[in-house]
């Protein structure tokens, strides 16, 4: 146990968690010790990087290419009116450290290119996808197979949502791959389909929920299953996942 233990403001501000038998000390240590790389700072990422913040992470890697616009505002929170215009992630950098002044921040103003996402997946912990497209998808959840990095996504759209967690460090879990194939370029996104912005607050903060249990081994972790949310209907679904030994990905990972 480190010496943080010690120190009476830390100790309240993480009293909360401690007290939960599944997180005590010890889990508090693990998520303090911690390194989560998340890429893209939008609807999904913004929740994701505020609670996982304030949980006590020690280290947020947060990458995003993107510059804040007036049309993002209404989902993602982590940006305010004054940040349009901004990098996303010198915004989502400052509220973050606002937060939680303890929690480092490396903030990546870029999307990361094959060469960038190997070294940062193998530097993580565990790996957040809070992107919006297929092709980022792939890259990132190839990256995590060759690394064997614990893969925690999400995606949002309309009033309809999902979240599963790829265990792409134990050879029997599924990854990303084994559920979507290749999907053409007629692929559906925020800004041609719309989105409900309550809609990617409720799986970001699903995507921090599993991460926490990821790393303090609290409760059982979304692996080997998907997670469907009909905002319409306020109705959940869940769908069990099996590995597809012919997937194109992860099949010779043995």
């Amino acid at each position: 146990m480190s010496d943080w233990t010690e120190d009476d403001e830390l100790l309240l501000r993480y009293s909360r968690q401690i007290m939960l038998p599944a997180i005590d000390l010890a889990g508090q240590s693990r998520l303090l010790e911690s390194r989560v790389l998340i890429i893209g700072m939008g609807g999904l990422g913004s929740p994701v990087a505020m609670y996982l913040a304030g949980a006590g992470v020690g280290h947020l890697t947060i990458a995003d290419g993107d510059i804040v616009d007036l049309t993002n505002i209404h989902r993602q929170i982590i940006h305010s009116t004054a940040d349009i215009g901004r990098p996303k992630v010198l915004s989502a950098q400052e509220l973050i450290q606002a937060i939680n002044p303890h929690c480092g921040v490396s903030a990546i103003e870029g999307w990361l290119d094959a060469d960038g996402l190997a070294h940062h997946v193998a530097d993580a912990d565990v790996v957040v996808d809070a992107t919006d497209n297929f092709a980022t998808r792939f890259a990132i959840n190839a990256a995590c197979v060759v690394a064997r990095k614990p893969l925690v996504s999400g995606a949002a759209i309309r009033m309809e949502g999902q979240i599963s967690v790829y265990r792409l460090d134990d050879p029997d879990s599924p990854c990303y791959r084994c559920l979507y194939s290749d999907v053409g370029a007629d692929e559906e996104t925020c800004a041609r389909t719309g989105v409900v912005g309550p809609v990617v607050g409720v799986i970001g903060a699903m995507q921090a929920l599993e991460v926490i249990k990821l790393i303090t081994g609290a409760g059982e972790p979304l692996v080997g299953r998907l997670l469907l949310f009909d905002g319409s209907r306020s109705e959940w679904q869940m769908l069990r996942l099996k590995r597809d030994p012919a997937c194109p990905q992860c099949s010779g990972r043995r």
